[in-house]
């Protein structure tokens, strides 16, 4: 079959690899599309995944074509999407309900192969068969809703709250309409980029500013959150935080990443500092979410490719260039 590889640090390739076989508990997927994400750039920067080549990829839907001897739950010619998270259920992290924060963590398209190929293989416990009037490439929103999902559940939000965004990407635009359900009294977005600002104008942001001075809201923001992974963005936004307020760092940032912060800020003013790591508990809620129409598809779904133009669409990413781009396999 043909897939896309990451070869090794900053080199990417479609070429031909083995068609994937289903262990006992697994299913065989027929990608149907594949979304790119931050964190492949990061596997092409040599981080997160332990060797290459692997075949990235973890935002995914398609449909079975081949199951593992002792898969009942699904049929061939059954829709799916994918949740990529892979853990141990053994470690402590998994045994007292943390498994995102699993010990041996893995995942589809991160450690394992994935998604960004014409076959992709999961287990059938990581799989949600979809409704009827979902179309199967718009299902690989379900991953990345599933983590902003996941985000509030960290914050807890409280009803009436002042929300500022870092970025309009299409995580930042998802904690935008996931923050609108919760009953947010506002929402204002901050990015660099005014291109991707007109989509959250589209869907309903308070503000917009290509900086956080631009709002006028001096006295703070009840939550800040950074969807953006940038050092700068971060530093501004831990700055913005109203007394008892809360900053989730959502973004993934490289490792290198440094921030300072002001402990005794922290401590007077009550300041939370928190983070959220990918998905826990939340895929099937992200999927029952898409299929009540939380989001719009062709709103968060700029661009879809064809998977033999991955390097290409990785780069357009890369460049910031549109909001959520897919390669069709």
């Amino acid at each position: 079959m043909k897939a896309a590889v990451i070869t090794g640090v900053g080199q990417v390739e479609v070429t031909e690899v083995p068609d994937p076989t289903p262990g006992p508990r697994d299913v065989v997927v027929d990608v149907a599309a594949c979304g790119l994400c931050g964190t492949d750039l990061h596997i092409l920067q040599g981080e997160f995944a332990p060797t290459l080549p692997i075949v990235p990829g973890h935002e995914f839907a398609g449909t079975v074509v081949a199951l593992g001897a002792e898969v009942t739950e699904v049929r061939v010619g059954d829709r799916v999407a994918v949740d990529p998270s892979l853990y141990c259920h053994e470690c402590r992290m998994c045994r007292v309900g943390r498994n995102n924060l699993c010990e041996r963590w893995n995942a589809i398209g991160v450690s394992k192969p994935g998604g960004a190929a014409e076959f992709a293989v999961a287990p059938v416990a990581n799989c949600v068969k979809l409704p009827d009037h979902i179309r199967t490439e718009d299902a690989a929103l379900i991953e990345p809703l599933s983590c902003a999902v996941r985000g509030y559940d960290v914050l807890r939000a409280q009803m009436a709250a002042r929300v500022l965004i870092y970025g309009s990407g299409t995580m930042g635009l998802m904690m935008l309409q996931l923050g609108k359900l919760t009953g947010a009294a506002s929402i204002d977005v901050v990015d660099l980029n005014e291109e991707r600002l007109k989509t959250a104008v589209q869907l309903g942001v308070s503000a917009t500013g290509v900086n956080a001075d631009e709002l006028d809201n001096p006295r703070g923001w009840d939550v800040v959150i950074d969807a953006t992974g940038n050092q700068k963005a971060i530093q501004d936004g831990i700055g913005r935080v109203a007394p008892g307020g809360t900053f989730l760092q959502f973004g993934v940032s490289d490792y290198a990443t440094r921030v300072t912060i002001e402990p005794y800020k922290i401590y007077n003013q009550e300041i939370t500092i928190t983070g959220s790591m990918a998905v826990l508990h939340s895929y099937e809620r992200a999927a029952d979410l898409f299929a009540a129409g939380v989001l719009d598809p062709d709103v968060f779904i700029s661009d879809r490719m064809p998977l033999a133009e991955y390097p290409h669409a990785l780069d357009l990413f890369r460049n910031g260039i549109g909001r959520k781009i897919q390669v069709l396999c």
